[in-house]
């Protein structure tokens, strides 16, 4: 899948039902982290394209990551877009980092693992990935797309619904 912004479809789509309880900037953070390894593979022509990066043992420890990170990156980010005020700053609760960040590298594995041949999701247990072929290109682009637009509606209508009361 290319770089991050499909699977950003899946994170706007999980923002739109849990809202408040979920963090869209971790998990976005948490996408990038989990392509670093990729692109440095593309960028230098060695090692393994999705490798452990791409194992549920591997994004177990990136979301560690992109929850430690992520948590002041986005509480940073808040303030710079101006939805934080430096007189009354928005802090993001650790569980929400965490289960934003676990979301977010956990759903990565799955997308690639249906899109990639050599995704091995289930590293060190099993080599095979079953998961791959099962959908094909157009339909994971389409289910990632239509999340996100669907995600998006949803979202707004809660927060027009929650302006009115």
């Amino acid at each position: 899948m290319p770089f991050t912004p499909f699977h950003m479809g899946i994170g706007i789509f999980t923002k739109s039902v849990l809202q408040g309880t979920f963090s869209l900037m971790v998990f976005g953070w948490a996408q990038i982290v989990m392509d670093i390894q990729p692109l440095v593979v593309l960028l230098t022509g060695e090692g393994h394209l999705h490798g452990f990066s791409h194992t549920y043992v591997g994004a177990t420890l990136l979301a560690i990551f992109s929850a430690f990170s992520g948590k002041y990156l986005s509480e940073l980010g808040l303030l710079i877009i101006g939805i934080s005020k430096k007189s009354n700053p928005i802090k993001i609760a650790w569980w929400v980092v965490f289960l934003s960040s676990f979301i977010g590298t956990f759903s990565h594995v799955l997308l690639d693992s249906f899109m990639h041949t050599d995704v091995q999701p289930y590293y060190p247990i099993s080599l095979e990935n079953k998961l791959w072929g099962l959908l094909s290109i157009e339909q994971i682009h389409k289910l990632c797309l239509y999340s996100g637009l669907f995600g998006a509606g949803i979202y707004y209508l809660v927060q027009f619904y929650n302006k009115k009361r």
